[in-house]
């Protein structure tokens, strides 16, 4: 693998050129075994088919390329529909300060220490700046990934989105339209396998519950929108949801100047106890796809059911304005549009407000990924495959694709789509099937070997007759008897 010495955009400080010119070295060390092996594709037209295709820029995205690009899987391509250096969420419609992660977590790095973020943090502040970080901030974090792709060189098409993926039979590869976000159609191309690297709504997209889904537009807003906060002061603002999200959001209306933020949540009590920091440790992390389907059940449903909290920081952000003000044991039962504000009914009373901010979270359901509108009928969801214990239902968690051991999709029907099983899902749907695997940091570090070799494994199964065939024309003689 080629690696600049030094990143062209932005130029790159003292510290980040050694670090640079470090894992150059690193990994020409590594570089075993170094010949290619992965066998060329072209359609029947002669059109090049790509070994991989991936789909999403962010973390996941650029993390499983530089994995397949180390076992020497290069004719790959990442697609992303966002500006440049503006994949993920972390310089868009992340509002928290910093990543909820612990700073000391890795995966991103491939254990590298030279590519984690620390070394890439020391080498611009120092050795010892890092004692005195308490947690990353997130547009350091975004820098770091930029950085990233730029030194390892991973190949990126920014503002394009990928259409609905067809199966061709005759070409046997996957179809897939482009669609560039300012100049429309960008053609096609060819791919032998794809990794979903979409995020949290990777497995679906993000809920506007329709209590407020019936509103005018420009009364509510989701916590993925970009929203105008500055319009906001001097105003009345009702956050739905109890989780990060919403309280990063009201916290930021709050530092804009809104005159009252209420924020409402179905729970009695706030959930203070995190089961993320539980999950923390080889065993889950490792194991998770391991289990039986009835212990997989039994352990995400616990977490979910334990609840996502805010953590203390971003609790303390927003309880420190005294405008701010919570709602326990609050749905929203209805809301209506009265002269221009919305007016929310709830078991306690009605409420009216000059905005409305949704933190929902994500619903699970393959059927509105864009990518999977051609293909979602013949994958093999939760629900096809497993019924909880009674009292342990859960309808999101049913509707989870049910996923191979290396987050490959499984076809519904044996022997009716078996090309689904060259699709990886690496998003947050695959949390029931193999844990925090995909869209989560905290998984990548298990997660990113078990995708890679799943993905090789399947290149050379593919074409073992052709390696088969190789291996008796072999004939590299080392000495003359």
């Amino acid at each position: 693998m080629r690696i600049l010495p030094r990143s062209p955009e932005p130029p790159s400080a003292p510290g980040l050129s050694a670090l640079e010119d470090s894992i150059r070295k690193d990994l020409e060390r590594l570089e075993y075994p170094k010949r290619p092996w992965v066998l060329p594709r072209c359609t029947r037209a002669g059109q090049p088919v790509l070994d991989v295709l991936v789909i999403g820029g962010g973390q996941s995205g650029l993390t499983a390329a530089f994995g397949l690009m180390r076992e020497r899987v290069k004719n790959l391509l990442v697609v992303d529909d966002s500006e440049p250096d503006l994949a993920g969420p972390w310089k868009t419609f992340a509002r928290m300060h910093t990543l909820r992660t612990p700073k000391h977590l890795t995966g991103p790095d491939h254990n590298l220490p030279n590519l984690c973020f620390q070394s890439w943090y020391e080498a611009q502040h120092g050795e010892t700046s890092w004692e005195s970080v308490e947690r990353i901030p997130k547009e350091m974090w975004a820098d770091y990934l930029n950085w990233y792709r730029r030194t390892l060189e991973i190949p990126v098409r920014c503002r394009t989105r990928v259409g609905a993926l067809k199966w061709s039979a005759e070409e046997e590869c996957f179809v897939a339209p482009l669609t560039h976000t300012r100049e429309g159609d960008a053609g096609v191309l060819y791919a032998r396998k794809v990794v979903l690297a979409t995020g949290i709504d990777g497995s679906g997209r993000w809920e506007v519950p329709s209590v407020v889904a019936g509103l005018p537009r420009d009364l509510y807003a989701h916590t993925r929108d970009d929203i105008d906060f500055e319009a906001l002061r001097g105003k009345s603002v009702g956050v739905l949801g109890a989780g990060a999200s919403a309280f990063d959001n009201a916290a930021v209306a709050l530092e804009h100047g809104a005159a009252e933020v209420r924020l409402f949540y179905r729970r009695k009590t706030l959930p203070n106890v995190n089961p993320y920091r539980w999950a923390e440790f080889v065993g889950f992390l490792k194991h998770h796809s391991d289990l039986p389907d009835a212990d997989k059940w039994r352990f995400i449903h616990r977490i979910i059911e334990m609840g996502q909290l805010p953590p203390s920081d971003t609790f303390k952000r927003a309880r420190n304005f005294p405008q701010f003000h919570l709602h326990g044991d609050s749905p929203w039962l209805s809301a209506e549009d009265v002269g221009g504000k919305a007016r929310v009914r709830t078991p306690h009373g009605e409420f009216t407000f000059d905005k409305l901010i949704v933190g929902s979270g994500t619903v699970t359901d393959l059927s509105l990924r864009p990518e999977l509108a051609l293909l979602h009928e013949d994958i093999a969801l939760w629900k096809d495959r497993f019924t909880p214990p009674k009292g342990q239902e859960h309808a999101d968690l049913m509707r989870h694709p049910y996923l191979g051991a290396h987050f490959e999709l499984q076809e519904k029907h044996p022997g009716r789509a078996p090309y689904l099983s060259s699709i990886f899902n690496f998003t947050f749907g695959c949390l029931l099937s193999l844990g925090f695997g995909g869209a989560s940091i905290s998984g990548m570090k298990y997660g990113l070997p078990r995708l890679v070799g799943g993905v090789t494994r399947q290149l050379y199964l593919d074409d073992r007759d052709a390696f088969f065939e190789s291996l008796e024309r072999y004939d590299e003689k080392e000495f003359e008897p």
